[in-house]
């Protein structure tokens, strides 16, 4: 209980500091703060594999597994040392949330409401971030994957995004199943316990030998 009202303190904070910033160097910065502040709190610690692997300057669009609500802080983190910049895919209900909207909103993202038969705004939404020169990140299996496969279905959104953008994709796999670890470390948070998360091989939007999802499973040696 002590943790979820000082997460919801500690989100709504940076979420009233980031409605302030007016540089994308600002909000990264910020962002970058806030995740080493919680997941410190909960003394989960970020081990990035790959690290040399992630472009320094240029736009991509980043697709990651998706298994746990810390997931956008462990990217946060391993992105760290890069100058990339990305706009998060968020759903109507985090733009809504008393616990993540005020940060969501001010933080950097592109709000994906599933109810709009018309996705038009949306894709017009991401073109305006690409246009000034920031990058997209995105879960596509849509939502957190329960299973226990590696990773849930990918949909079909994220390579019409690279294609419409021309936005090569980077693809990470946060090898570790933060969601067990984050109950935990709820439950005992004493104990150090590290998040590994594999930086892969830029793939190419004008690359079509294979669906991003069956080249995401080739990357990471996933069934």
């Amino acid at each position: 209980m002590k943790m979820a009202i000082y997460a919801t303190y500690l989100t709504n904070y940076y979420g009233f500091k980031l409605k302030k910033a007016t540089t994308q160097e600002e909000k990264k910065s910020l962002r970058i703060a806030y995740s080493k502040t919680l997941l410190s709190k909960l003394n989960l610690n970020v081990k990035v594999i790959n690290e040399d692997k992630i472009p320094k300057d240029t736009q991509i669009l980043l697709v990651s597994n998706h298994r746990s609500v810390i997931d956008p802080l462990i990217i946060e983190i391993a992105l760290q040392n890069s100058n990339l910049f990305g706009h998060w895919i968020s759903k109507k209900e985090l733009y809504n949330s008393f616990f993540f909207g005020l940060f969501v909103r001010n933080g950097g993202a592109v709000l994906l409401d599933r109810e709009k038969s018309n996705m038009s705004s949306f894709f017009s939404d991401i073109k305006k971030c690409t246009k000034a020169g920031d990058s997209i990140f995105i879960f596509p299996e849509g939502t957190r994957n329960k299973s226990d496969n590696d990773i849930g279905e990918f949909k079909s959104g994220s390579q019409i995004i690279a294609l419409k953008n021309r936005l090569n994709m980077l693809p990470v796999f946060i090898r570790s199943n933060a969601n067990e670890q984050l109950m935990s470390s709820l439950k005992d948070g004493k104990a150090e316990r590290i998040l590994e998360i594999e930086i892969g091989d830029i793939i190419e939007y004008k690359d079509k030998s294979m669906t991003l999802e069956e080249a995401y499973k080739s990357q990471f040696n996933l069934k």
